[in-house]
């Protein structure tokens, strides 16, 4: 038990563990070991951690080597750590293990550790290297936490780090002729981990080098990544899932695919290189119909408000810039959308450009050489093209005005007047909203349905472009059957195995993210027991609510979910009470509507639901038990279930029968 600052014996070999138990200590291992009981090739045999601090503050580590553990380090609840010089290899790691993410084992596990610095340190042979979970403002500074089973460096729900020349090669687990490398990577973040800042990090070799991960839904945006070298992976030097993340002069040479990006709407990729990907003689696994391999790649998922430019994409075996919307429907069901593909340098490559079923996409400025075939525009919708490849011109700037909300017939206005070139006169505008789109820079529109809406703009001077995006919602008036401003203790709830009664459902009244009236509900399960929630209103069922003439039952959610693979099964599951027999609604086809997105936004803000009340359509379900009637609605019910055990947070607004 460590309650003050302490120097260890120079060089020793110690068979003990330090429990920290006091703010303030150092601990200065003077290149002592311990050591714990692990035998390379047993992960079984890798047992407890090596030092141990549960909330106690201003800690510093340094000098010291941890093996043999379970964990190097575990440090939870703290902030303005200090870890530098120490070395945690040689703990658990197990190569062999099969798909899935595993304990939080291995060299550093860092959770609710705030405002800290690692530098220096060592974690290689393990099975997650540096593990940060709800970690932030933190700096990471030349580690080497490469070699790892698992993960290099893993973040979950940490934000605002800065991540500088560290060493997180070799993050992978695979067996010899292995397609996908288990999920292993070099780093990968997920579920919330926002804002941080990756600079010259060597992230090699990896089943991925760097992996955006959203099974959930919770995705990780505003993350920035400048001049890393993530190439040699075995599938995706770059796999990203999530929105509004930047790439600027990062390497994504000699994988499978350099940029993988299906689902990253509002992406800006500039000035990377990305090339010799999908090589027969190298890296060459799970080749896409129509083009094979390519250097920067969005397919197989949504993506929107792209920006890519000024990278050079050569020698990649299929496209060099590759855009595909939904294949299965030939764009019906989603197409690539408002992208701007300039100012690149395309070379021996297949294709220099392959799109097909787009929509909106910009192409000027680009320079070829020996490319195999001449671009592929399929089924492209409003494709602009202008090559002018030795064009010197300046980006135009877009200053775009437009809401975020809208109500039902009433007028809303959409500007990008002041929008300018810095070397052309007069600018072309052009506005797209989903439903409607103008050739002009003030457009004034009035919504017939409510619903989510994207406000696209894009501002070119004839060659070059710059684009902007508002995300809509149009609300109509209702009659809400709740009352947020009051009726808070009219909700109520139930949890499955909760049968010592600790578990709880927190309901809050939400004024900053309410889209009907002045507030939402929002709720969280706390703790969460990883069975089913269900919240109702009222708790008493004697609303008396009377729906015969209506058709439909209407309202917004949205959800966070941290948990790594988010809701599960179909739902939510929603029940509507009488006074002899009740009505329930299943989302058709075992999908979940917090998972199954309707739009990709809606991961990040809210969607609005349509349920028929008198019989079933082709995404719901309906259920008649008893004697139910629509004339006598007594309340109604929400049920949620998630894998495994962090608790989630769901908003509703606007309830209402229509």
């Amino acid at each position: 038990m460590v309650t003050k600052s302490m120097v260890l014996q120079k060089g020793a070999v110690l068979n003990i563990r330090l429990l920290i138990k006091a703010d303030g200590v150092v601990i200065d291992g003077n290149g002592a070991t311990l050591s714990g009981l692990g035998v390379a090739g047993k992960p079984e045999s890798y047992q407890g951690v090596g030092i141990v601090s549960e909330g106690f503050s201003q800690v510093t580590l340094k000098n010291i080597k941890v093996k043999g553990f379970s964990v190097g380090l575990s440090a939870t609840d703290g902030t303005d750590w200090r870890v530098e010089g120490c070395d945690f290899s040689d703990n658990f790691t197990n190569p062999l293990a099969g798909w899935g993410n595993g304990e939080r084992q291995g060299g550093m596990i860092l959770t609710r550790i705030t405002k800290s610095k690692f530098y220096t340190n060592k974690a290689n042979r393990v099975w997650n290297g540096i593990d940060l979970q709800y970690c932030n403002e933190n700096e990471f500074f030349k580690n080497d936490s490469s070699h790892c089973s698992n993960l290099c460096f893993k973040m979950l729900g940490s934000s605002k780090n800065v991540v500088t020349e560290n060493i997180f090669s070799y993050g992978i687990r695979i067996a010899p002729d292995e397609v996908h490398a288990r999920d292993s990577a070099c780093v990968l973040m997920e579920s919330g981990s926002n804002s941080n800042r990756f600079t010259k990090n060597d992230m090699r070799y990896g089943g991925d080098g760097l992996f955006i991960r959203v099974l959930n839904g919770f995705v990780s945006t505003g993350n920035i990544f400048t001049e890393n070298d993530c190439s040699y992976a075995h599938n995706n030097c770059v796999e990203s899932w999530s929105p509004g993340n930047t790439f600027i002069r990062n390497k994504a040479n000699h994988g499978s695919y350099g940029f993988w990006l299906g689902g990253s709407d509002q992406t800006v990729l500039m000035d990377n290189e990305a090339a010799f990907n999908g090589m027969p003689d190298e890296n060459h696994n799970a080749p896409e119909p129509d083009f094979g391999h390519g250097g920067i790649v969005l397919v197989n998922g949504a993506a929107s408000h792209t920006l890519i430019q000024g990278n050079y994409c050569h020698h990649n075996v299929g496209g060099g810039i590759v855009l595909r919307g939904d294949r299965e429907s030939r764009g019906e069901k989603w197409r690539i959308y408002h992208c701007i593909l300039q100012g690149n340098r395309l070379e021996y490559n297949q294709w220099g450009i392959f799109v097909m079923h787009g929509d909106w996409i910009h192409v000027a400025n680009n320079k070829y050489h020996s490319n195999s075939h001449e671009d592929v525009y399929d089924n492209v919708t409003n494709h602009y093209k202008a090559d002018e490849a030795n064009y010197m011109g300046k980006l135009p700037r877009v200053v775009m005005r437009a809401p975020k909300t809208a109500k039902v017939g009433e007028p809303v206005v959409f500007d990008a007047t002041d929008s300018f070139s810095p070397v052309s006169d007069p600018v072309y505008v052009r506005w797209d909203l989903g439903v409607a789109s103008f050739m002009k820079s003030r457009v004034t529109y009035t919504f017939k349905k409510p619903g989510f809406y994207r406000a696209s703009v894009l501002v070119h001077d004839s060659v070059l472009a710059s684009l902007n995006f508002r995300d809509v919602l149009v609300t109509a008036p209702v009659t809400e059957l709740t009352d947020a401003d009051e009726d808070l203790e009219k909700w109520g709830y139930e949890i499955e195995q909760n049968n010592d009664g600790k578990a709880k459902v927190v309901f809050e009244n939400d004024t900053t993210n309410a889209l009907i009236g002045k507030n939402s509900i929002k709720f969280q399960p706390t703790p969460y027991l990883g069975a089913n929630v269900t919240v109702s209103y009222p708790k008493a069922k004697d609303a008396h609510w009377n729906a015969s003439d209506k058709t439909k039952l209407t309202f917004w959610i949205r959800a966070e979910n941290p948990n790594p693979t988010g809701f599960q099964g179909a739902g939510p599951v929603i029940k509507l009470y009488g006074e002899k027999g009740s009505l329930t609604f299943t989302p058709a086809g075992d999908k979940h509507i917090l998972k199954d997105w309707a739009y990709n936004e809606a991961r990040t803000t809210w969607q609005r639901l349509e349920i028929p009340l008198s019989e079933a359509d082709s995404k719901w379900k309906v259920q008649k038990e008893g004697n139910f009637s629509l004339a006598d609605v007594r309340g109604f019910s929400f049920t949620f279930d998630s894998w495994e055990s962090d608790p989630f947070t769901v908003w509703l607004d606007g309830i209402a029968f229509e």
